[in-house]
């Protein structure tokens, strides 16, 4: 038997005006996925603990199985184990986004304009991030390069008590002073932060952005610190060979410490321009080549909510319908019995911009035990229908049937 788990980051939302008062998920087009949810077992899942802030960090590993209240140890130390990072029990690893910050005379009277610098490449983002090393690195402080914006500092014998340490994707268009932590153990970062504007703002491969038409990475944002994460394998969880598909570190980490296959897909981005369809066909790829369980993750609709882009949005939920679900259930189906689940980690609201607690929509489709489920999937069909699992590291065990 094969599983296959199509997990739409941020994909549940609240109605958008933009939209005539759907949701992303009501508003788009997406006849294979409802057909299948006519057959499935349908519901909400909460995925993000009482007292948890929902990152994507605890809500993958909630769906993926693991208690993120037990193995959740921040989230930057996922993505470090992606990029080779070996780290010791007194590091620190924080995320180190590259941002566009508007151009006011204070740092602090500065405005968030882009979490992601535009949407940075990661050529680009690893010349700036060299130059963020010349400037910063020492005995205690190593800058690493990942994808796009998202990148890494690992502080040697650090601390996680740092106060607040703001993720720049939560003050999109705000004035980033009140959002600096005043922790004193935090001096030594915002020093940095400040101090990285002075020399990016001229940086030459942001003169080169301007001169395109497009945003500046001017300054580095650090957030997300955690210490040295380890995880059970998932096959000594759920005894089946497994592999992970992301273009982003952090899942793409947490493959990597729960011994998964984490195969590269060309052209994959994290965004709506991402290789659709070469995610799928890695999918495939690795079932032929033995695997019996696929996770399948997809940062577009995440991405779309953090942008406020419900157009976007509604586009990549058609996409993965367009391209990604025919040539996966073609092959699934020649194979004999699967499992498929498709749900989204947290919902990520276009009002908002940043990400959200409530219990998300899943379906959960056997080939051989077909059930009555919802004409169309969304937000609201899947409350009405009931189905709630509360311990939200619980639903792998349940599409697994490993209880």
């Amino acid at each position: 038997m094969k599983y296959v788990v199509l997990l739409y980051d941020g994909m549940s939302d609240y109605p958008v005006p933009a939209l005539d008062g759907k949701t992303p998920m009501e508003a788009a087009k997406k006849p294979i996925f409802d057909s299948l949810a006519k057959k499935s077992e349908v519901g909400l899942v909460k995925t993000i603990p009482d007292g948890v802030s929902p990152g994507s960090d605890v809500a993958n590993l909630s769906v993926l199985g693991y208690d993120p209240r037990v193995y959740h140890k921040g989230r930057s130390p996922l993505e470090a184990a992606n990029l080779g990072i070996v780290m010791a029990p007194d590091d620190v690893a924080l995320r180190c986004n590259l941002v566009t910050l508007s151009d006011d005379k204070s740092y602090d009277d500065k405005t968030m304009l882009d979490y992601s610098a535009g949407d940075i490449g990661s050529d680009e983002a690893a010349e700036i991030i060299r130059s963020v090393e010349e400037h910063f690195g020492s005995d205690r402080h190593a800058f690493y390069s990942g994808v796009s914006y998202r990148h890494c500092l690992i502080v040697h014998g650090g601390t996680t008590d740092l106060g607040s340490m703001t993720p720049p994707h939560d003050i999109s268009n705000r004035v980033v002073g009140p959002y600096i932590s005043q922790h004193e153990n935090a001096a030594e970062l915002v020093r940095m932060m400040r101090e990285s504007y002075e020399f990016l703002k001229d940086h030459r491969i942001n003169k080169k952005r301007i001169a395109r038409g497009k945003l500046p990475a001017n300054s580095i944002w650090l957030w997300g610190e955690g210490t040295y994460t380890e995880l059970p394998s998932f096959k000594s969880f759920f005894g089946v060979n497994a592999s992970i598909i992301s273009a982003v570190d952090l899942l793409n980490g947490i493959g990597f410490l729960t011994g998964m296959n984490t195969p590269r897909v060309p052209g994959a981005t994290g965004y709506i321009d991402t290789n659709f369809r070469g995610k799928a066909l890695t999918a495939i790829n690795e079932m032929k080549g033995g695997q019996d369980f696929v996770y399948l993750h997809f940062e577009a609709p995440d991405e779309c909510g953090h942008r406020n882009e419900p157009e976007n949005k509604v586009r990549s939920i058609e996409l993965i319908d367009e391209l990604v679900l025919p040539p996966l259930l073609d092959y699934l189906r020649s194979q004999g019995r699967f499992r498929l689940m498709i749900l989204p980690d947290h919902p990520t609201p276009i009002v908002t911009g940043t990400h959200a607690t409530d219990p998300v929509p899943y379906m959960i489709y056997d080939s051989a035990d077909e059930r009555v489920g919802v004409e169309t999937i969304n937000e609201r069909t899947a409350a009405a229908t009931g189905s709630f699992i509360d311990v939200g590291h619980e639903i792998m065990k349940r599409f697994l049937r490993a209880e």
